[in-house]
């Protein structure tokens, strides 16, 4: 079995390494990753919503929402008592797919 070598050159500058860290960093939990695939299909969905197609406690659905907002990932809007979330930032989609797609998991 020959070894594996890894590339030399992947490309990246230090604006991609970094918001590529954030995204991975903000992202990382499984929480979090679902909420990114299921807001990926759809306009905005309220927290209800959410909460109720992930099986999640709105408590603590709501502290992972929160914290993906102040950091830029999603977008809220309200409607009357109700809060609608979309995603903000659509590259998260594709760093997430990527790393889906590995041969490894």
């Amino acid at each position: 079995m020959t070894p594996t070598t890894a590339p030399t050159d992947l490309n990246l500058t230090t604006e991609k390494m970094e918001k590529v860290a954030f995204i991975l960093k903000t992202t990382a939990h499984p929480t979090r990753i679902a909420i990114v695939q299921l807001l990926s299909g759809q306009e905005s969905l309220s927290v209800t919503d959410i909460s109720e197609k992930l099986s999640v406690e709105q408590s603590l659905l709501s502290h992972h929402l929160t914290g993906m907002k102040l950091k830029g990932i999603l977008s809220s809007t309200r409607d009357g008592k109700n809060i609608f979330y979309s995603l903000k930032m659509r590259e998260v989609v594709d760093v997430i797919q990527c790393l889906a797609s590995c041969t490894f998991l």
